[in-house]
């Protein structure tokens, strides 16, 4: 197959490719539990591995991943709580404003290499996924490529066939094991019905109907569907002088229209359902339940 994974492609094929189709992806994840039969950065590696596919059907290019995203706040917490428990989580999380910082810089390099689509693929969900969106339409016009955020699972494009997106299960694994067999080992699944460790490190009950099979089905689709997205945003790319914005005009751009509206975040918002984190917990910490 092509090489469109920008770090492993050599400058000729870099412009040769951007000169073909001057569109990127950019993939999101974190290292992150994911069950004994998963490696840990699953979300980044299911992002990357399904926008290769698509740069090699539809034309691109595959920036690096990024192994960081939105956790361990808020509900966030509560779930981690609840379904990792205390063993070590292993896990790249950062607050919403650090991670909404780089993704601001992330496109400013994106811009200034003259692309004129940006698709901005996460495997890892949650509360984040509409501020991330938030966040990239108050930064388009502010940059002339065309801007879309996709998650994996739970998007139009998806091939679901009567699945949903989950943590650890039979989807998201089973996409991993058809992309990189050597990250998913149903070896290491506990047997059936043994509780024993449970949560079992936030795997799925539905980890056991994993299929190979089915992951080929839903990823071949999805990037499919992905390559269209990809040069449907550069239909509708119209020229304009490229922007390079300076690191100086780059925070800037922060100060002005994002750091306004990170308190209402959804991600940043204090949880108020009734379940708590543990005072002992690691996952307190980080949890702010409301004042009194």
């Amino acid at each position: 197959m092509r090489e469109v994974r920008w770090e492993r492609m050599f400058p000729d094929e870099l412009e040769a490719a951007c000169a073909a189709c001057p569109g990127v992806y950019l993939p999101y994840g974190l290292c992150e539990p994911h069950g004994p039969q998963s490696a840990l950065g699953l979300d980044a590696l299911k992002a990357q591995g399904i926008a290769v596919r698509a740069a090699q059907l539809g034309g691109g290019i595959v920036a690096p991943p990024f192994f960081w995203h939105v956790h361990e706040l808020g509900i966030y917490a509560v779930w981690a709580s609840e379904r990792i428990g205390e063993a070590r989580p292993w896990l790249t999380g950062l607050p919403p404003a650090l991670f909404f910082r780089n993704v601001l810089y992330h496109l400013r390099t994106m811009a200034a290499l003259e692309f004129r689509a940006v698709i901005l693929l996460t495997g890892h969900g949650g509360p984040h996924m509409a501020d991330f969106r938030r966040v990239v339409e108050l930064l388009q016009p502010y940059f002339a490529p065309r801007l879309a955020v996709v998650i994996n699972e739970g998007n139009p494009g998806f091939p679901t066939d009567g699945m949903t997106g989950d943590h650890a299960g039979k989807v998201e694994c089973s996409e991993m094991w058809y992309l990189d067999p050597a990250c998913i080992d149903v070896s290491r699944l506990p047997p059936r019905g043994d509780d024993r460790g449970a949560p079992h490190f936030a795997m799925a009950d539905h980890a056991y109907e994993t299929s190979r099979r089915a992951g080929q089905h839903m990823v071949e689709g999805f990037a499919r569907w992905l390559a269209a997205k990809l040069q449907e945003l550069l239909a509708a790319y119209s020229a304009s002088t490229p922007t390079r914005l300076s690191f100086a005009e780059t925070e800037a751009l922060w100060h002005d229209v994002i750091e306004p509206i990170l308190p209402s975040l959804e991600s940043m918002q204090q949880y108020r359902g009734p379940q708590g984190v543990p005072p002992a917990s690691r996952w307190h910490h980080n949890w702010a339940p409301p004042p009194v």
